[in-house]
């Protein structure tokens, strides 16, 4: 995504409270008048947040036309004129969502966004934001040959509570969609993604590097030791090899990569069956070859350890070859050790 030449055409806000709180919902029916320097305040509050290169899609599973958003989004597209009345039903969608005691009121956002550029293409987009969080803050004004200090409330720039961003690309498959959740970590997280957008993950490159990344790791942990007694070196080394094979190619090869970073031939015969075991699990299919996202692979590569902890007094982090340390058992006092051989010390 790039925002370098992309203009705010229109803005609506309408405040949204807690439903179940019998707070109210207030609705707009005009457009937000304001400067071009407070457009482009706005514009870097509403689109900085957005950096990754996850992306959604708009689904319902009954049909796409019962997805609201999705509706109120296509309306949008096919005529802004229609931007105040679909936002209004936008409004009055998320409020209805707002039923956990725990859900924030806030202001919200419905902005008409021209000149994106998504993979290469320029598109509009349509940013649905929520403001939930408010701060207390001072502003410092000269009267005459004084300062007065006073005090007001609202929002800060620095962090967008709740946003996404609507693609016109991709409409009959439900629209590419960005997502940004910065709030409710709780029981009430999901109603943004889940009950107001209701998205999935779009399924591109970096859902499958995603998922094959989940995949692999998964295996090394939960599969590989059972089967074949892998110590935790011999496991920290296989998922380092998969995260190399990953870093040194732009295309993912799944028999290049059973033969590998895989290697032995009952190794991978229980791969196999793993990944017949992940894709029923997680309703996915693994495609034999894909174009490698670095974004995802870099997201998904934080969560390989390539350390072994031991009790509370040493970390091993191996980096190499797995043969250059050595477990074994001190016959005198039953404690287990690791010997671990070097040429240089630095």
């Amino acid at each position: 995504m790039h925002f370098g030449d992309t203009t705010i055409e229109s803005i609506i806000i309408h405040a949204v409270g807690n439903k179940q709180l019998n707070e109210p919902l207030n609705l707009s029916h005009e457009f937000l008048n304001v400067s071009d320097e407070v457009k482009d305040m706005l514009k870097t509050y509403f689109l900085y947040p957005f950096k990754t290169n996850e992306y959604f899609q708009f689904f319902n599973e009954n049909g796409l036309e019962m997805n609201e958003a999705y509706q109120a989004a296509a309306s949008i597209f096919e005529d802004q004129e229609n931007l105040i009345e679909s936002s209004l039903i936008l409004a009055q969608h998320l409020y209805q969502q707002c039923t956990h005691p725990k859900i924030k009121s806030g202001e919200f956002y419905v902005v008409y966004f021209k000149d994106c550029v998504l993979e290469d293409e320029v598109l509009d987009a349509i940013g649905l934001f929520k403001a939930e969080t408010k701060d207390s803050f001072l502003k410092v004004h000269q009267e005459n040959d004084k300062f007065v200090v006073e005090s007001d409330y609202g929002f800060g720039l620095n962090k967008l509570d709740k946003g996404c961003l609507i693609f016109n690309s991709e409409k009959e498959q439900g629209y590419v969609v960005a997502v940004v959740d910065n709030t409710n970590k709780g029981a009430e997280a999901q109603y943004w993604i889940d009950d107001f957008l209701h998205v999935r993950q779009r399924k591109d490159e970096f859902y499958n590097t995603q998922h094959v990344l989940s995949m692999c790791k998964n295996f090394v942990v939960e599969r590989f030791p059972d089967q074949f007694e892998a110590s935790k070196a011999d496991q920290v080394e296989l998922l380092n090899k998969s995260v190399a094979f990953f870093k040194s190619n732009e295309t993912f090869e799944i028999e290049d990569f059973k033969q590998e970073v895989i290697a032995q031939p009952e190794i991978i015969e229980s791969f196999n069956e793993y990944q017949q075991e992940y894709q029923q699990e997680h309703d996915v299919i693994v495609p034999p070859s894909f174009n490698i996202s670095e974004s995802a692979m870099k997201k998904q590569a934080r969560n390989f350890k390539s350390v072994i902890k031991l009790d509370k007094n040493f970390h091993i982090y191996i980096h190499g070859d797995n043969k250059l340390i050595k477990k074994g058992v001190d016959e005198a006092t039953g404690m287990k050790y690791y010997q671990l051989f070097f040429t240089d010390e630095f």
